[in-house]
C-alpha cells in the first residue's frame, strides 16, 4: 500500500504511475491552500475527510462521472420540473449552499469543516467555485457546489431540504453544461442517488484520460449568474427538458 505524505512547504502530489492500484487514497496531509487544491483537481485528486482531523487525498479506482448525453430525467422529476414550484439560480448564494451541505440531508459523507468552507469560498471568489441554488419563494431548499477548470466540472456536494431539490440542481447543472458544449461532469464517488440520474463508474485510468482532454480547454473564470439567465427564463424551467 502506497499512500504518500505531502510536504507542507511544497505543492506536490504523486503521479498516476505512483498510485496504488488497490487503493482509492493516494496521499495524506498537506493543506488546503488554493494552489494545492488547483493542482490536486487538475491531476484527478480531491480532498475528503474521514474525520475532521484526517485530511486524505483521493483518486478513486472507480470514478463516478456523468456524460451529459446520458442524463436520466425520470418521469417523477419531469413532473417536478413541470410544476414550476422552484426557482433555480447559479452563483447567487455560494456560501449558503456550503452551509446547506454542512447540515440537513447531504448526499455523501464529506466532512465540510471550516477549513474546507474557507478554501472553497476563496475559489468561488476566484471564479472557479460555482453553486446551483434551488429556492422555494425566498427560501433556499436545495443545491450543489463544485469547481470548474477547462471543460470539467468537479461536483463536490449536494443537499436537499425538500424532496428532489438536489436532483433538480444536478439536472439543471448538467443541462446548462451540455448547452455550453461540455461533455462530462465529475461526480467523484458512485452512489445510488447519482446513478438514478444517469451517472456511472469508470476506471481511474479512463477518467484521467478524459480529464486531460477536458483540461486542454481554457477555463472560463467568473460567476455564471448571467450565463444562466440566458440559458433559461427564470419564470420557466421548460428548457431543462430539452
Amino acid at each position: 500500500m502506497s499512500i504518500y505524505a505531502l510536504p507542507e512547504d511544497e505543492i506536490w502530489f504523486p503521479t498516476p504511475l505512483m498510485f496504488d492500484t488497490d487503493e482509492d487514497v493516494v496521499a495524506i496531509g498537506g493543506d488546503l491552500r488554493i494552489e494545492r487544491l488547483i493542482a490536486a483537481y487538475s491531476q484527478g485528486i480531491f480532498p475528503w475527510y474521514n474525520d475532521p482531523y484526517e485530511r486524505l487525498w483521493w483518486s478513486p479506482r472507480v470514478r463516478c462521472v456523468l456524460f451529459h448525453e446520458q442524463l436520466n430525467i425520470s418521469k417523477s422529476m419531469r413532473n417536478v420540473i413541470n410544476q414550476n414550484k422552484y426557482r433555480i439560480t447559479m452563483d447567487t448564494a455560494f456560501e449558503a449552499v456550503l452551509e446547506g451541505c454542512r447540515g440537513g440531508l447531504r448526499v455523501g459523507g464529506t466532512w465540510l469543516i471550516d477549513e474546507m468552507v474557507e478554501a472553497y469560498t476563496k475559489l468561488h471568489h476566484l471564479g472557479i467555485g460555482h453553486s446551483v441554488e434551488v429556492w422555494e419563494d425566498d427560501t433556499l431548499v436545495g443545491g450543489l457546489y463544485g469547481l470548474s477548470m477547462g471543460r470539467m466540472f468537479f461536483g463536490e456536494s449536494m443537499f436537499s431540504r425538500k424532496p428532489n431539490t438536489s436532483k433538480l440542481a444536478f439536472i439543471t447543472l448538467s443541462q446548462f453544461l451540455k448547452n455550453k458544449g461540455w461533455k462530462v461532469l465529475d461526480c467523484q464517488v458512485v452512489t445510488d442517488h447519482l446513478q438514478t440520474l444517469g451517472s456511472k463508474g469508470i476506471p481511474r485510468e479512463d477518467y484521467l484520460k478524459i480529464l486531460t482532454e477536458e483540461l486542454d480547454y481554457d477555463t472560463v473564470d467568473g460567476h455564471w449568474t448571467a450565463d444562466f439567465a440566458h440559458f433559461t427564463d427564470p419564470l420557466s424551467q421548460a428548457s431543462l427538458l430539452k
